[in-house]
């Protein structure tokens, strides 16, 4: 299972959003670019990053970003405020691993369809579940979308996987269930990434046998260092299988 450390950049700082509200991030005093070398440094193969300013469509972290992608050392899934062809075209060009696109894929489903089978395998898909339905708009907006249908619409494009958010989850700030993705990961062939669901190592153990969850963004436990990286990244490796003995 792949840990995908997170960091949430916000008028070039780190942070973590309160019940997925954007006007009160609590913010971490850490450097970007430094704390993506130490993701690095840790072993992880990939991190995942979230423009909020361009989430909410007041500026962006862009200049920080590309530098980001020169300096972390590992691939970038980076997520936030994709409206356009020409801006997922552009980040790909300039190195960024995989593009998140949520909010166009409920407004836009054949756009964002087509923008996978350009990029195969760099696209994901975001589904952000909260009381049954897909929200849009960095969570502020319910769709009409059921999440089984609106996974179901994408299974013939070649995404590179699908990251689920249990937001019920998220905010009663509790152990999280894993019933809503558990049962999304079980009806579809795409590789799924749980989100807002790890809080300590005990709860990478449990994501790792879970059928078809493939990694786990985690974000503010590490910032918080209720979580050591590198002991998230040794308890979601894959156990060697035993091998017989013969005589």
């Amino acid at each position: 299972m792949i840990i995908y450390p997170t960091i949430e950049l916000h008028n070039g700082k780190c942070v973590s959003l309160t019940r997925g509200r954007l006007e009160e991030p609590v913010i971490w005093h850490v450097d970007p670019i430094e704390t993506a070398r130490k993701f690095a440094a840790a072993g992880a193969e990939w991190m995942h990053v979230t423009d909020i300013n361009a989430l909410a469509s007041d500026g962006d972290n862009c200049d920080l970003i590309e530098e980001m992608i020169r300096q972390a050392g590992i691939p970038i899934q980076l997520g936030g405020g994709f409206r356009a062809r020409e801006g997922v075209a552009r980040w790909i060009d300039k190195g960024a691993g995989r593009i998140v696109l949520g909010t166009m894929a409920a407004r836009e489903p054949e756009w964002v369809k087509e923008m996978a089978r350009s990029h195969p395998d760099q696209i994901v898909l975001a589904v952000d579940v909260f009381e049954g339905a897909v929200m849009t708009e960095g969570w502020r907006t319910q769709s009409a979308f059921d999440p089984e249908d609106f996974i179901k619409a994408f299974e013939d494009v070649p995404l590179a996987g699908v990251i689920v958010t249990d937001i019920d989850a998220d905010i009663e700030d509790q152990d999280a269930s894993l019933g809503v993705i558990t049962n999304l990961a079980a009806k579809t062939r795409h590789q799924v990434i749980a989100r807002g669901t790890v809080r300590n190592v005990d709860d990478v153990a449990r994501l790792k046998y879970v059928h078809n969850i493939s990694g786990t963004l985690i974000g503010k436990a590490i910032l918080s260092k209720d979580i050591d990286l590198e002991e998230a990244l040794l308890t979601g490796r894959a156990e060697p299988e035993p091998v017989a003995e013969f005589q």
